[in-house]
């Protein structure tokens, strides 16, 4: 019984291991960056090519630091201003995200079409 008990647990650990290694949390990540771009009213495929963009190119930490364009309680959904706008990105408080952001929206607009 012990030896089937660490057999299935080493299987569980090699098909992890497998899943992360083929590009499953990379795909996993895309993913979640692109239903939440769609959301906010990107374009599907602008989306999808940010989405992939982004994945590769941030770390887990970059993409939750991201998380700060998110409205705060009294905020609008969409910022209204530029000054809002700008507030927002000084909250994410990280120059390599908002530049792999930018670059990634501009690539992928264009590419889209």
């Amino acid at each position: 019984m012990r030896n089937i008990i660490i057999i299935i647990a080493l299987l569980a650990i090699g098909g992890l291991f497998l899943w992360g290694a083929l590009g499953g949390v990379e795909q996993v990540t895309s993913d979640r960056i692109e239903t939440t771009l769609v959301d906010k009213g990107i374009p599907q495929p602008v989306a999808a090519c940010m989405g992939q963009r982004l994945s590769e190119r941030l770390s887990l930490n970059q993409l939750r630091k991201l998380e700060n364009l998110q409205a705060r309680e009294g905020e609008s959904e969409l910022p209204l201003t530029m000054a809002e706008f700008l507030e927002r990105l000084r909250r994410v408080d990280d120059p390599e995200a908002i530049e792999v952001v930018g670059t990634s929206a501009a690539i992928c607009s264009f590419a889209a079409r």
